[in-house]
C-alpha cells in the first residue's frame, strides 16, 4: 500500500504514538496527532530502552539522539535487598554490544521522538482530548471533550492504558488488582556512579535503581505487595516516609537513597489482559490500536518503551507491505499480539521471582549464584528471544 499522501491520525503523543506518526511519515503519509494534553512537558522518571527497541531508533533515524540522551547499561545486578549483597551480575553491555541496553528520562524519549516527529513533517495538535469514539460509520469518527468533531481514514490509537480507542473495539474487562503497588521518585546521583540497574530483592517487596542524565540523577522504583487497593494513576503523591518505612530493612545503601527522596508518587498496579481486538477495517477507512493501549504490562521486564517502539515500526512496515488497510492492519496484529502476550507474561513471572520469602528465597538466591558463576551468559541467553528480536530487519 502507497502511504504517500495517505492521512493518517494519531491519539496521543506518548511514545508509542510519535514513534508511529515519524514511522508512517517518513513512508510518505500526511500525519497529526492529537494530544489531549496543552503542552508535551516532562513527565514520569526514568525508563530502559532494550536492545529490540534501540534497533527501532536507530531505524528511524534517531539513533544519535538516543545516545546524547542516554546512558548505556554496563550490566544488571540482582542483589539481596537486607544485606545488599549481589545475588548475581548479568552482563548485558557484552550481550549485544552493536545495539547497547540504554537508561533515560522518559521526557527524553519523548522530546527525542516530538523532534523526530516534527522534521518528518508530523502535526501535532495539543488540547485534544477525546471523549467519544464512533466506529459504526465508513470512516472513525471522533468528538473531543470541547465538542468538535472529525474523521479518519486511518485513526491509530496511541491513547495509553485508559484508551478510549481500545474501548470502541473490544468489550470492557476488568483489570485485575495484583496486590502490589509502586512508587517511583528521583534522587540525585554522581556521576562516577556505575552504569548499572540495581534490583534490590526482599520478601513481598523489591526495589530498581539506575542512573540518568549522565549520572547527574539516579532512578527508583520500589514496588510492595499489600491488600490496600491504589489507584491506578502515575500523579498520585504519597509521603516519602510511606516509602521509607515499606523498606527501612533493607540495605544501607537502599536507606541512603530513600533519605533523599522528597518527592515521590504512587500507583497502583493492575493486570490488563492484551487486547483480542486491535484493529478494524471497513471500505472507507480503518482505526488500530499500539503500546499501552494494546498491551499494557507490569513494570517487572522493563518492556512498556519498547514494546511501544516496536508496535510503532511494524504498523507501518506492515501497511507499506500490503495492498489495503484491511491486509495491513490483519498482518501488523498478527505480528505484535503473540510477542506482546508473551513480553506480559514473562513480566508478570518477574514480579513473583523479585518477592519470594522463606526457604523458597534462600533456595532461588543459591540457584543465581551458582548460575553466576557456572555459566554467566546462560541467564542473559534466556532473554534472546525478547532482545535478540529486530523488527525492522522484518
Amino acid at each position: 500500500m502507497n502511504l504517500i499522501g495517505q492521512k493518517i491520525t494519531v491519539l496521543g503523543a506518548g511514545i508509542a504514538g510519535l514513534a508511529a506518526a515519524r514511522a508512517l511519515a517518513l513512508r510518505g503519509a500526511e500525519v497529526t496527532v492529537l494530544e489531549q494534553a496543552d503542552a508535551i512537558r516532562e513527565v514520569g522518571a526514568g525508563l530502559q530502552v532494550s536492545p529490540n527497541g534501540a534497533a527501532v531508533l536507530r531505524a528511524l533515524g534517531l539513533g544519535p539522539a538516543l545516545e546524547g540522551a542516554s546512558l548505556r547499561a554496563e550490566a544488571v545486578e540482582l542483589k539481596d535487598g537486607l544485606s545488599g549483597e549481589t545475588v548475581t551480575r548479568l552482563e548485558v553491555a557484552k550481550l549485544r554490544p552493536d545495539q547497547g541496553y540504554h537508561f533515560l528520562h522518559r521526557a527524553d524519549l519523548i522530546a527525542l521522538l516530538l523532534e523526530g516527529a516534527r522534521e518528518a513533517g508530523v502535526e501535532i495538535r495539543l488540547l485534544q482530548k477525546i471523549d467519544h469514539l464512533d466506529l459504526s460509520g465508513p470512516q472513525p469518527r471522533y468528538v473531543t471533550a470541547q465538542g468538535a468533531e472529525g474523521t479518519a481514514a486511518l485513526l491509530v490509537g496511541a491513547d495509553g492504558l485508559h484508551s478510549v480507542t481500545r474501548a470502541a473495539l473490544n468489550d470492557k474487562v476488568a483489570p485485575f488488582f495484583t496486590r502490589q503497588v509502586a512508587w517511583r521518585a528521583l534522587v540525585p546521583c554522581t556521576p562516577d556512579e556505575p552504569r548499572v540497574a540495581e534490583v534490590h530483592m526482599g520478601p513481598g517487596r523489591h526495589l530498581v535503581s539506575y542512573p540518568l542524565r549522565g549520572g547527574t540523577l539516579r532512578n527508583i522504583v520500589a514496588v510492595e505487595e499489600r491488600n490496600r487497593w491504589v489507584e491506578e494513576s502515575w500523579s498520585l503523591r504519597d509521603d516519602p516516609m510511606e516509602l521509607r518505612l515499606a523498606f527501612k530493612g533493607f540495605s544501607p545503601r537502599v536507606q541512603g537513597w530513600l533519605e533523599q527522596v522528597s518527592d515521590v508518587w504512587l500507583w497502583g498496579l493492575f493486570r490488563h489482559p492484551v487486547a483480542a481486538r486491535w484493529y478494524q477495517a471497513g471500505r472507507g477507512g480503518a482505526v488500530a490500536i499500539l503500546g499501552d493501549a494494546a498491551h499494557p504490562t507490569l513494570p517487572f521486564l522493563a518492556q512498556g518503551a519498547s514494546m511501544g517502539l516496536e508496535d510503532a515500526w511494524v504498523l507501518a512496515s506492515s501497511l507499506a507491505r500490503h495492498d489495503t488497510l484491511a491486509a495491513g492492519l490483519a498482518a501488523y496484529q498478527a505480528a505484535r499480539a503473540p510477542r506482546c502476550a508473551r513480553i506480559v507474561e514473562a513480566a508478570n513471572r518477574n514480579a513473583r521471582a523479585y518477592h519470594l520469602s522463606g526457604p523458597a528465597r534462600g533456595i532461588a538466591h543459591l540457584g543465581l549464584r551458582l548460575g553466576g558463576w557456572v555459566a554467566p551468559q546462560l541467564a542473559l541467553s534466556r532473554f534472546d528471544w525478547l532482545y535478540g528480536h529486530d523488527v525492522t530487519k522484518g
